[in-house]
């Protein structure tokens, strides 16, 4: 739907945001085009301070023809909430129940409830004493969240309470990223690129174990117990045999411990596995590989520039398998261009016969920089009501392999409003996981565009560290980066190591 003009009576900037995600929702945009709904919308807030707060909100809706409707609604505020963050929520609250009434039109899988870590919110809440009927109340109250979804978010969340208890303020993840990839994929934005020749890829290791010797000296410094180490990207099992073993020999060797929990590869492209990794792996101890298939469909594969077929994804994995790694997830895109349902119940079917330990479906994002949002105008995907029926036939299947969800993100312009949920067989939980969306440790970033969150030994806040994406400014530049990740280490430590 079109709007030839959408205005605010405000020009701060995250109100200006929250209204505008909610015509996103909608996939409402602004163009002076013939075919436009209306001339205008015009969104006004008022705010009575006070306890409680109340924003009321008036939107006029201004026709072609020139005629105008003026619709209203006021919401009051939760007590013991932050009143700033709280008048947001309003505001983007009330235009939403507005905008539906006015245009008729269903209620949106998340409502308003916006950004990566849903569960946070809900841990908050866990964490306050609020049952959980309450918190699905105030989901669909406070957010518009349906039911479906609130119960998914807050039965996650429950689930992962006991594994975020295993943690202190001196147990600590390390990400070691390799930003490479044998091609690059069209739906991907990661700050990946394709595999460099030999004088590149010599100064990245050796940027790269400058980068690991700094992380080693600050878990010694601060006395951290590593819990997890996760090698992503890219595509880690891209690097050359010999760089992918020194790399793994050096991670184990620095961070491996009585408190290791998980050590686990990206391994999401089996053009890229050989022999020598797989024993460079089961030699350091990796208890987890992600093999990641994405889609079981051959022409799928093509479109969406890999070069590898189904077939090798059952070979990597039967490979895995045979070497004795303990736990293998494997991830699932959906939405995928000239994908359909029967597309997906077929991958899914096609990996149900394998029994991997984890899955994770991923509801196709278009993100900025993919040559994916750079040619939508070309590529046929299915449709938002599509998108979600594919994501249920997938959902079915887990439940029908005895796995459970276990933990969720969003990211913007997702296929259908939907999520990415990993489901797990007990016991087969992601450690890692778990603690990155929960953010409530503290990881370590090493590598081309990782980012380090170092959380107070209270939780209640977190600084954040992220090395450049650029992989030129990485080489040129780590010891700043380095530097900066080690001021944060002793702004949020350096009190308690006196």
């Amino acid at each position: 739907m079109h709007i030839r003009k959408f205005t605010i009576d405000s020009d701060e900037q995250v109100v200006v945001k929250v209204l505008r995600e909610v015509l996103d929702l909608y996939r409402i945009s602004t163009a002076d085009e013939d075919s436009a709904a209306f001339e205008e919308i015009v969104v006004r807030n008022e705010t009575a301070e006070g306890n409680p707060l109340r924003v009321r909100t008036e939107t006029i809706f201004v026709g072609t023809e020139g005629d105008a409707k003026r619709r209203s609604t006021e919401t009051v505020a939760r007590d013991g909430e932050n009143p700033r963050s709280e008048r947001h929520r309003l505001i983007k609250l009330n235009f939403y129940k507005l905008l539906r009434e006015e245009l008729s039109l269903p209620e949106a899988p998340w409502g308003i409830l916006y950004g990566v870590r849903p569960s946070k919110i809900v841990h908050r809440w866990l964490d306050a004493g609020l049952p959980r009927d309450d918190i699905m109340e105030r989901l669909h109250e406070d957010y518009g969240v349906g039911e479906d979804k609130a119960a998914l978010l807050v039965d996650s969340s429950i689930y992962q309470r006991p594994f975020l208890r295993q943690t202190d303020s001196r147990t600590v993840s390390i990400y070691a990223g390799i930003p490479f990839c044998p091609s690059r994929c069209l739906y991907c934005s990661f700050p990946a690129f394709v595999l460099p020749g030999e004088k590149m890829l010599r100064r990245f290791t050796e940027v790269f174990f400058r980068d690991l010797a700094a992380v080693r000296g600050a878990v010694a410094q601060y006395g951290f117990r590593v819990q997890n180490i996760y090698v992503g990207g890219g595509t880690p099992t891209s690097l050359p045999d010999d760089v992918f073993d020194e790399m793994l020999r050096t991670l184990h060797g620095s961070f491996a411990s009585d408190a290791l929990v998980e050590f686990c590869v990206e391994a999401g492209r089996p053009d890229s596995m050989t022999p020598a990794k797989l024993q460079s792996m089961v030699r350091c101890q990796v208890n987890r590989v992600s093999a990641n298939p994405q889609t079981m469909q051959a022409r799928t594969l093509r479109r969406i520039g890999r070069r590898h077929e189904p077939e090798d994804i059952v070979r990597m994995y039967r490979d895995l398998r045979a070497a004795g790694i303990p736990c293998v997830n494997m991830d699932v895109i959906i939405g995928l261009p000239g994908e359909d349902v029967r597309d997906v119940e077929d991958t899914m079917e096609k990996i149900a016969d394998l029994a991997p330990d984890d899955v994770t479906l991923h509801a196709l994002a278009l993100k900025k920089g993919s040559r994916l949002r750079e040619n939508l105008s070309e590529t046929e995907l299915p449709d938002d009501e599509t998108a979600r029926d594919m994501f249920t036939a997938a959902m079915d299947c887990t439940k029908r392999m005895g796995l459970t969800p276990y933990y969720l993100y969003r990211q913007g312009y997702q296929s259908g409003q939907l999520e990415n949920v990993g489901c797990c067989r007990p016991g087969a939980e992601s450690m890692y996981n778990i603690q990155i969306m929960g953010e409530r440790q503290t990881i370590l970033g090493i590598g081309g565009a990782a980012t380090s969150k170092i959380v107070s030994p209270t939780q209640k806040y977190l600084k954040t560290s992220f090395n450049p994406k650029e992989i030129t400014v990485y080489l040129d530049k780590v010891d700043y980066y380095i530097e900066k990740r080690n001021r944060l280490l002793h702004e949020v430590y350096g009190e308690q190591e006196d």
